[in-house]
C-alpha cells in the first residue's frame, strides 16, 4: 500500500505541474502569436516566455524521482 502511495504522489508531482504548464502555455503562445504579428522584433522574448513554464514540469519530474528513489 505505501508503494501505491508514493506512486500517485509522484504522478502527481509530474502531471498537476504539466496540466498547468499546457494551459500556461497554451496563454502565452496565443497572445505571443498576436505580439509577433504586430512586431516581428519580438518573437526572441515570446520563444523565451514560451519555454519558461516548461521548468514546472522538469521540477515536477526531479520532485518524482526523489520521491522514488527516496522510498524504494
Amino acid at each position: 500500500m505505501e508503494k501505491a502511495i508514493i506512486a500517485i504522489a509522484a504522478a502527481l508531482a509530474v502531471g498537476l505541474p504539466a496540466l498547468a504548464t499546457a494551459y500556461a502555455q497554451a496563454k502565452i503562445g496565443s497572445a505571443g502569436a498576436g505580439t509577433v504579428a504586430e512586431k516581428p522584433e519580438t518573437a526572441g522574448t515570446m520563444i523565451i516566455l514560451e519555454a519558461i513554464p516548461e521548468t514546472m514540469v522538469i521540477l515536477g519530474f526531479v520532485v518524482a524521482i526523489m520521491l522514488i528513489l527516496q522510498f524504494a
